[in-house]
């Protein structure tokens, strides 16, 4: 039986140091040259990522956890992002990178292929994020982490404002897997004069691992 070859619809003009196959994807662990940089972008494309739609989604939880009862809330749990998006409707991310026993109920829907993921981090996400959306990631209203749906450099996102510490600041965000070309381009570009720099797996789980 011929297995599926995985790809992620992102691209760094960055040569991978350290790589792992795992599930049919080849995930970069770690680029040449990444260094400690102050921010980084990261390639989350391969992450397991669900759909749960039900008209009583209260009564659902996600790996055993709950979803958040208010609109647009989130929470983190054992490497498990959860963002309720509307009253019959969650995203869930499973931010591990390892791929998950699939639950059977029929309200669950992968998507991890049908996207692109990544994650900005690092102390400027915010005046990197100024030049791509209007969105105020600032708001103390908002507690982190907390979700938006908008558009981000004019794509149609989901972004979740992971945190807002400082140096530990980030953001993860999903769109259509044909975006993921030019939104890099676009973030590469906004993050130039603040060093952002591609950056792998092993550095996203070491800044998780910090919140």
């Amino acid at each position: 039986m011929v297995e599926i070859k995985r790809y992620s619809p992102v691209a760094f003009k960055a040569f991978p140091k350290r790589t792992e196959a795992r599930d049919n994807w080849t995930v970069v662990l770690e680029y040449d040259g990444e260094g400690q940089g102050a921010n980084c972008l990261v390639d989350l494309s391969h992450i397991t990522r669900l759909d749960v739609q039900s008209s009583n989604l209260d009564a659902i939880t996600p790996f055993g956890i709950t979803i958040p009862q208010g609109l647009c809330d989130s929470v983190l749990q054992d490497g498990v992002l959860i963002n309720r998006m509307n009253s019959i409707q969650a995203s869930v991310f499973c931010l591990s990178g390892k791929r998950p026993e699939m639950p059977a109920e029929s309200s669950y829907t992968e998507t991890t292929e049908v996207g692109m993921c990544m994650a900005i981090i690092g102390k400027d996400v915010f005046s990197i994020t100024e030049k791509l959306t209007s969105l105020d990631f600032m708001d103390s209203a908002k507690i982190t982490p907390f979700l938006y749906q908008a558009p981000m450099s004019h794509i149609p996102c989901q972004i979740i404002t992971l945190s807002r510490d400082g140096a530990k600041s980030g953001i993860l965000f999903t769109a259509s897997r044909g975006y993921g070309k030019d939104m890099v381009h676009a973030i590469m570009d906004a993050g130039a004069e603040f060093g952002l720099k591609p950056a792998g797996e092993d550095r996203f789980k070491s800044w998780l691992n910090t919140l």
